[in-house]
């Protein structure tokens, strides 16, 4: 029998042999990622052969791992394989690369890395192997990859251009997973024609006589493992005759049933061994020669060196296990078990493959290995094994527990609330065990469900009796997070105080991330303040946060006491992992954290681009209430602009669904669009009736966080409709409530309300307070409107040109921002200054100095009062008023007027 073709030309591949040379030779420049397409036996592995050989040939370094279909639930199996050689170039790595690589493959304890960070350290760690060559990365068989590996290996496909990396992937037709959609450049591998064919055949069996060859190549279908295998199976190149059409892969699954079914019962077993281990490692008991008649059945190869086994095909595996009995298989997986550390992802796997029967112990430690799991970064694998946990859990609770604790971690990968509807509904008459509740209640609150409704099954399955310590397991801490974020929602006292004394019941310290989220979300009027240092250094190390959930939860407690900046870039990582295929839930959330932190960032336009993709998304997935906070984040910004009618059809939509459903937060939200929708048209009472409907009862009340962004609406509001004593009193209990402490932003509101409701003799240092908040340009709109008030109050009281600075400025931001009737308002209030609007030609307007046309030219290309003052080594004051200058020399008004100014030829 004719030797496998290894070694030997590829028959019919010329064209493919090509472009993989290209390739090859366009990494060693560039770098670059191409997948390999074709059905099971065509030879794609033939031709990653042929082009890791021309890779070396070429002084390239070439690393492999290849995809195994019984090991694909093995939490970065792949990576693992990937960087296993590379153990002295690990260590050689920055310490965070080290860690994340480290803790992904579980060669390091730490916070798992998000993907972005293990995208880069796994960059980084090829980029050392290469050293001065460059690096090939071959796959095979990428359909059967674990999940986690396969999206990180993705993720690097699309960074390796310009690198000197390249990857190249196997993949059959139609089972591409991530990589079907990335966008790589693909080579299709089609059968061989006839003339190939033949000379496939001629060439492996020279011998066989005419008629049974063109039997052979009718029935391979241009399959070149088929024209191989087919004939052989007999000894004597005679093939059966044809029983139909049956496919080309079961034919070929049947002949390699035939050769294992000939081989000695212990080779059959070790065999089984190999193809439910997927190491590729043998056994230390087992001697290769127990494995000979496997390799001299053309079924595996034994490499001569470190005599690790590999099976010749796919197909071979698949039937290796196919043949086996289901009590074969479950003692293949108690001898595997016994081969990996005791607590392992691989021990605990293999254990639960060899199960027969409900075994808590099992379930326990598969339980412990999906956190594990889920805190090296791979929730999907996390989720496999909670409900592996759950199928051999004998008590039903903790059977429910974990599957619905699966279900609850799905939502988080998948954003599809379906089977979470479905398991809370299936739930029959039985009582809510946390986990299940928290299932139910995830549903509800997302889809904009009843708040009471959510409030009643939580507390129902947390029970009135305390707690001990070790009770905080992650299904009791789910059930908080989730009671914690609907009293929020709710905006009532009465929720929050049964959060509270829940919270008491259960008699322990709660996490960190729970305890800062009841802190400073739910109750930042009087507890944020002691949680701030706790959340400060939180936020200090979120970078190094890999689990997405998290991220989002801190994000959550920053958002009312202004810390959303210090998140920004984690919760970006968490929007691409979603829009990548990750944690779609988790994205959704930072797409409306995102979307608050920008409408007082004053980024507006950029918030009409998050919201119009966060919104297409939660619409598509049924969750009503984050796509509630992107309606309010679009009103906002209409409102400021003066758009009314999409005020009004956004206020209406939310208030439509959030009234019945008693979500006071979205009700105030609403009312709040409603207000500075008012106040923009000069309507203010209208204005004030809104504002006061979120402060009240009282200005800053607890159980109403969201009051903490409307304080200054209120105030104004009270101000501009003569309600004077209303206003003062407003401005008292900003001051009592000392939120001031809060934040800078909210250090400025408190010090404006001051200046808008202080006496004619002592407004100047209350308003001056304000503006010089430190980071006061964070928040422009702001600002802009405390000048503004500032101007107005300066110009009664004669102070006509600090009135104009403070105009010039409040235009200039109102005119960027396109909030055109607030910039018509300083408009008014600018020619009620005097300030001059001379026009081209209407006589001769004094020559700008030197600092002053320097000034304006860089604030004519966008440059703020700060950044021109640090680039010219000026005060931002001193930067104001030399513009104060310029402006009437010029004879404009707002900044946006400068550049055509300037380019304006002199007179004479």
């Amino acid at each position: 029998m004719p030797e496998w073709i290894a070694g030997r030309p590829l028959v019919g591949r010329a064209r493919e042999l090509g472009l993989l040379h290209g390739f090859v030779d366009a990494v060693a420049v560039d770098g670059g990622a191409l997948l390999v397409v074709g059905e099971a036996g065509v030879g794609k592995t033939s031709l990653l052969d042929a082009a890791a050989a021309r890779a070396a040939e070429a002084g390239m370094r070439v690393l492999r791992a290849s995809g195994v279909e019984f090991e694909a639930e093995v939490s970065f199996a792949g990576l693992h394989q990937l960087v296993a050689p590379l153990i002295a170039e690990i260590a050689a790595l920055p310490a965070e690369c080290r860690r994340a690589v480290g803790v992904a493959v579980g060669l390091a304890e730490g916070n798992a890395p998000d993907r972005l960070a293990l995208t880069n350290a796994l960059l980084a760690l090829l980029s050392q192997a290469a050293g001065r060559d460059a690096v090939l990365v071959v796959v095979d068989d990428l359909q059967w990859l674990d999940p986690a590996s396969a999206t990180l290996f993705g993720s690097l496909a699309r960074r390796i251009s310009g690198s000197r990396i390249g990857l190249l992937g196997v993949v059959r037709t139609g089972e591409g997973g991530v990589f079907e959609d990335a966008g790589l450049a693909e080579i299709t591998v089609g059968p061989l024609d006839q003339e190939a064919a033949t000379a496939l055949l001629a060439r492996a069996f020279p011998e066989l006589p005419p008629r049974a060859a063109r039997q052979v190549i009718a029935e391979a279908q241009g399959n070149p493992l088929a024209l191989i295998e087919l004939p052989a199976h007999t000894g004597t190149g005679d093939p059966e005759p044809p029983r139909g059409r049956t496919p080309v892969g079961r034919r070929l699954q049947l002949t390699f049933a035939r050769r294992i079914d000939a081989l000695p019962a212990a080779t059959r077993a070790q065999l089984l061994l190999a193809a439910l281990d997927g190491t590729g490692e043998l056994f230390p008991a087992v001697s290769a020669a127990d494995l000979e008649p496997a390799e001299h059945a053309r079924l595996i190869r034994i490499h001569p060196v470190t005599r690790s086994i590999r099976f010749r095909h796919p197909l071979t595996r698949s039937a290796v296990v196919d043949l086996s009995t289901e009590e074969e298989r479950r003692d293949a997986h108690r001898q595997l078990a016994r081969r990996h550390p005791v607590g392992s992802e691989r021990h605990v796997w293999h254990l639960a493959q060899a199960a027969s029967a409900p075994d808590e112990q099992i379930a326990q430690l598969l339980e412990e290995a999906a956190l594990q799991t889920k805190g090296r970064g791979d929730p999907v694998g996390a989720i496999r094994l909670l409900l592996r946990a759950a199928e051999l859990s004998p008590d039903p609770e903790d059977d429910d527990r974990r599957a619905m604790f699966a279900a609850y971690l799905g939502v988080d990968v998948t954003g599809d609330l379906t089977d979470l509807r479905a398991l809370a509904a299936d739930h029959g008459g039985r009582r809510y065990t946390a986990a299940a509740a928290v299932a139910a209640a995830s549903y509800l609150v997302n889809s904009g469900g009843d708040v009471d409704t959510v409030h009643r099954l939580l507390l129902g399955a947390l029970g009135t009796t305390a707690r001990p310590a070790a009770a905080w397991d992650a299904a009791l801490t789910e059930t908080v997070y989730v009671l914690q974020a609907n009293a929020s929602f709710g905006s009532r006292a009465d929720l929050q105080d049964d959060y509270w004394a829940a919270l008491d019941r259960i008699g322990s310290e709660p996490p960190e991330s729970l305890a800062l989220g009841g802190a400073a979300y739910l109750d930042p009027v009087r507890r944020a303040a002691a949680a701030l240092p706790m959340l400060d250094r939180a936020i200090a190390g979120i970078g190094g946060q890999a689990d997405h959930g998290e991220a989002v939860r801190l994000g959550i407690a920053a958002l009312f006491v202004d810390r959303i900046p210090g998140c920004r870039d984690a919760l970006w990582r968490v929007v691409e992992h979603g829009r990548g295929g990750g944690a779609v839930a988790a994205a959704l959330k930072a797409f409306a954290l995102l979307g608050f932190d920008a409408v007082l960032g004053g980024d507006w336009d950029g918030v009409l681009r998050l919201a119009d993709e966060g919104l297409a998304a939660t619409t598509r997935r049924h969750y009503r209430l984050l796509g509630s906070f992107l309606e309010y984040d679009r009103a906002m910004v209409a409102a400021a602009r003066g758009e009314r009618e999409t005020v009004r059809r956004l206020a209406d939509e939310m208030t439509a669904w959030a009234a019945p459903n008693h979500h006071g937060f979205v009700l105030q939200l609403a009312a709040h669009a409603k207000a500075l929708d008012a106040l923009t048209h000069g309507e203010f009472d209208t204005a004030y009736r809104h504002a006061a409907g979120i402060c009240s009862p009282g200005t800053v009340p607890t159980h109403k966080p969201a009051a903490l962004w409307v304080l200054l609406d209120l105030v104004e509001a009270a101000v501009r409709a003569g309600h004077s004593e209303e206003a003062a009193a407003h401005a008292a209990d900003i001051h009592r409530s000392r939120i001031a402490e809060l934040s800078p932003r909210l250090a400025m509101v408190a010090a404006a309300v001051a200046g808008m409701t202080a006496p004619a003799t002592s407004f100047h240092e209350a308003f001056d307070t304000a503006l010089a908040t430190p980071r006061a340009e964070r928040r422009p709109f702001t600002q802009a409107r405390i000048r503004l008030a500032y101007a107005e109050r300066l110009r009664r009281a004669k102070s006509t040109s600090e009135a104009r600075r403070q105009l010039t400025d409040a235009l200039d931001t109102f005119e960027r921002l396109g909030a055109a009737p607030w910039a018509a308002r300083a408009r008014t209030e600018l020619r009620a200054t005097g300030t001059p609007a001379a026009h081209p030609g209407s006589g001769p307007a004094p020559a700008l100095t030197p600092q002053e046309r320097e000034i304006a030219e860089l604030a004519a290309a966008g440059l703020t009062n700060k950044q021109i003052a640090e680039r010219l080594y000026l005060s931002p004051r001193t930067v104001s008023t030399h513009l104060y200058h310029v402006f009437p020399k010029l004879g404009i008004i707002s900044r946006a007027a400068l550049r055509d100014a300037l380019e304006r030829p002199p007179d004479g």
